[in-house]
């Protein structure tokens, strides 16, 4: 029997100025700074991890902020077009003022398949989009956050990909990971995982631009869950009988990863659940200093010289507004 995927596990993206990028999510969004590491592949650029109070699979954004070498990008077919959040119905106010305070450009309120959708960009140009729905899931509230328990953000509910056709993509959807066709609206082809449950949605749009190209103001991959290396060993298997060409299990030292590359040209990553950020900082301890996997960690001192300084703005009292 094929695995079927429960649904997002992160999104990860391109930023421009560290403590930008950093101060948006936290300052404005709420989020809690988990995790300052550094992109494995690239390990004199910082890798940035935001989500809920503990990090819980699904709720959380990374970044590999370029600063200042990194290039722009360029959007287009093939990438993610947004990254998508649960808020509760009662929140919808809440999160219009706040924005608005922020001096952020909105989009909305609409309606997509009958939820009420908000959408802005981040400070690189990430398109964000809060959705309003008494379906959201319980928060996992950071008691620190600038914004109240109640109005936080609770994990993603979905990413909208722009594809030139989305035929192939939506058969890796529905063949490789287990997604159904949903319904379709103004061009907008939703698909939920078998599974149901948050973050379980994934939207197709097509698009007439030429394909995309990576840098700041992007999405670099969309990653979905697994329950742990045996299971991503069946992915693999599976995934290379439906044509597809994925890499061996790859330790993020926070989780295990599987990466291959849709027809459409979207990079998706099959994630762990474990271990978790705790791994190598406690629960009060996360995202204070510079965590470095093991093989980095005898080149601490030269990797700390070289990247760009940077204020944990998870550090200073909130008050919430």
């Amino acid at each position: 029997m094929s695995p079927t995927t429960p649904g997002l596990h992160h999104v990860t993206a391109i930023a421009g100025d560290p403590q930008r990028n950093a101060e948006f999510y936290v300052e404005t969004l709420g989020l809690r700074f988990l995790k300052k590491t550094v992109n494995h592949d690239d390990k004199y650029t910082y890798h940035f991890y935001f989500g809920d109070s503990e990090g819980t699979p699904g709720s959380n954004i990374t970044f590999f902020p370029w600063g200042e070498r990194g290039r722009p990008g360029q959007f287009g077919a093939g990438q993610t077009k947004v990254a998508t959040y649960f808020i509760s119905e009662n929140s919808l106010e809440y999160w219009l003022d706040r924005l608005e305070a922020h001096d952020i450009d909105i989009e909305g309120p609409t309606e997509q398949f009958g939820e009420t959708v908000i959408q802005f960009d981040d400070p690189d140009g990430i398109t964000l989009a809060l959705v309003a729905t008494d379906d959201a899931p319980e928060a996992n509230p950071w008691g620190e956050s600038p914004v109240p328990n109640e109005h936080q953000l609770r994990g993603f509910h979905s990413v909208t990909l722009s594809l030139n056709d989305i035929g192939s993509t939506a058969d890796v959807l529905t063949k490789g990971l287990g997604y159904e066709f949903e319904a379709k609206e103004n061009g907008r082809h939703r698909y939920r995982s078998a599974t149901g449950g948050p973050g379980s949605i994934v939207d197709l749009v097509e698009t007439e631009r030429s394909r995309g190209q990576m840098g700041t103001g992007t999405v670099h991959h969309v990653a979905y869950k697994a329950e742990d290396t045996d299971e991503q060993e069946q992915w693999r298997d599976h995934l290379t009988e439906q044509g597809l060409r994925v890499t061996d299990i790859v330790d993020r030292v926070y989780f295990k990863s599987i990466y291959f590359r849709e027809p459409g040209g979207v990079l998706f990553e099959i994630a762990t659940m474990g271990p978790g950020f705790t791994i190598d900082q406690t629960q009060d301890e996360l995202g204070t200093d510079l965590a470095l996997p093991d093989w980095l960690e005898s080149e601490r001192k030269e990797i700390e010289s070289r990247l760009p300084l940077f204020e944990n703005p998870s550090i200073s009292p909130f008050s919430n507004d």
